[in-house]
């Protein structure tokens, strides 16, 4: 099985256009939807603790896994939809982030970029 990227978004792409949902999914519906399954991945850990988070990845790596797949699903959809090579914007964004937060700065802190 190729787990790339590209091979990914082809078949959720299949999937979609199997059903005609097509006509559903435009850049403002699929924003709309990943933001509402973010919110679902998030509810699992509402009013939790740091270590309270790790036991319930623990005791529910199904359901969060499935959460997750939601979000990726709708994501590489999205960007397939709006000509984005998302692989692509993704490199670009980790060597941005190598700039912002080099090692020597940011290594054990939380602090942003621009507080470093």
């Amino acid at each position: 099985m190729n787990d790339s990227i590209e091979a990914l978004t082809r078949e959720i792409c299949t999937f979609r256009d199997a059903r005609e949902w097509a006509q559903f999914h435009n850049p403002k519906e699929m924003a709309v939807a990943i933001a509402a399954e973010a919110g679902e991945l998030l509810q699992h850990f509402v009013w939790q603790s740091a270590e309270q988070s790790e036991a319930r990845v623990a005791e529910r790596r199904d359901e969060l896994a499935s959460e997750m797949a939601d979000v990726a699903i709708l994501l590489f959809e999205m960007a397939d939809g709006c000509g984005i090579d998302l692989a692509a914007a993704m490199r670009r964004k980790i060597a941005r982030n190598e700039e912002r937060y080099p090692v020597a700065k940011a290594r054990g802190s939380n602090r942003k970029y621009n507080e470093l």
